[in-house]
C-alpha cells in the first residue's frame, strides 16, 4: 500500500539532527568551497592577461643621442672616484614575450666596465650600456 505524500516522512521528521562523533564540524568557509565554481580551463585567465600585456620595442638611438650618451659616459669615467649621481633610462627585455620596457633609474655610479660594456650603480644595479636611451649627470654630492 502506498503512503500519502504528506505522511511519507512522518516517522523521521521529528528525529534529532545527526552529528558525527568521529568528524569535527566543517567550517562555513570550507563548506562553501565545495560549491565554488569549477574552472575547467586552468591557467586560461593568466594566459589571456599575459597576451594582452603591452610591451615596447627597443629603439636604436640616433647619432646625436649616441654622442650625448658617450659624452656623459666619458664625464662619468673622468669623475668615477666621486661616484657621480645620474639618472638613466634604459631598455629591459621582457622575459615572457618579445619586446620589453624602458625603465628609469637614479643613483651613484660605482664603476663602468669597459670590457663587458656595463654600468654599475652603488645599489648593485647593472645596466648594459647598449640599452641606455638617455643619461643625465646631476651632482657628485647626492
Amino acid at each position: 500500500m502506498k503512503k500519502e505524500p504528506l505522511n511519507r516522512y512522518a516517522d523521521i521528521i521529528n528525529l534529532p539532527h545527526h552529528t558525527s562523533h568521529v568528524h569535527s564540524k566543517m567550517s562555513r568557509h570550507n563548506r562553501a568551497a565545495q560549491f565554488a565554481p569549477f574552472a575547467a580551463l586552468t591557467g586560461f585567465d593568466a594566459t589571456i592577461t599575459e597576451s594582452t600585456r603591452q610591451t615596447a620595442c627597443f629603439q636604436e638611438v640616433d647619432d646625436d643621442d649616441a654622442a650625448q650618451i658617450n659624452s656623459c659616459l666619458q664625464l662619468i669615467m673622468e669623475s668615477i672616484k666621486e661616484k657621480p649621481f645620474i639618472c638613466v633610462t634604459y631598455f629591459v627585455p621582457d622575459t615572457q614575450k618579445e619586446g620589453g620596457s624602458y625603465v628609469t633609474a637614479q643613483g651613484n655610479v660605482n664603476r663602468i666596465d669597459t670590457w663587458f660594456h656595463q654600468l654599475y650603480l652603488t645599489d648593485g644595479l647593472m645596466i648594459p650600456i647598449a640599452t641606455i636611451r638617455t643619461i643625465k649627470i646631476y651632482s657628485n654630492t647626492k
